[in-house]
This record gives structure tokens, C-alpha cells and sequence, in this order.
């Protein structure tokens, strides 16, 4: 379960319990309560994610095609 998703499960558990319990105000400190934990756990958004993980992507490739070069010019190499 993501933080995300995990979050709002809580907090729609507190709001079910803040409409029966006398406390109005519980749900919204619960939600700055689960709110300022999340931001203690330097998380990272999907789109910085999936940025780094195309970069990540491109090095490899380029890391694969590089080591192919090298290779191909060890092989090349005269009297070895």
C-alpha cells in the first residue's frame, strides 16, 4: 500500500470516527498529524520516479553500447 493510499485509508477511518465521537476537530488534526510524518520520510513524487528512472534507462543503454565499442576494438587491436 502506497503512503498515498495508506494516508487516505487513515483519514477516512478518522473522518468514520470523527462523525461519531463529540471531538469535530480530530480529523483535521489527525490529517496535519499524518501529513507532517509523510513529509519526515523524504519520499519522492511518481514524476521524479519515472524521470530518474529514463535517465537511468538511457545511461544503461549507453553504458551497453560503449562496452559493444570497446570490445569491438580489443578485437581489432593488431598483434594481439
Amino acid at each position: 500500500m502506497s503512503p498515498t493510499q495508506l494516508f487516505d485509508e487513515v483519514a477516512h477511518r478518522l473522518s468514520q470516527l470523527a462523525a461519531t465521537s463529540p471531538a469535530a476537530d480530530l480529523e483535521k488534526n489527525a490529517r496535519a498529524l499524518m501529513t507532517g510524518l509523510f513529509s519526515r520520510l523524504d519520499l519522492v513524487t511518481r514524476e521524479e520516479f519515472e524521470i530518474q528512472r529514463a535517465l537511468l534507462a538511457h545511461a544503461r543503454e549507453r553504458i551497453d553500447a560503449l562496452e559493444a565499442r570497446v570490445a569491438q576494438l580489443e578485437q581489432a587491436k593488431p598483434g594481439q
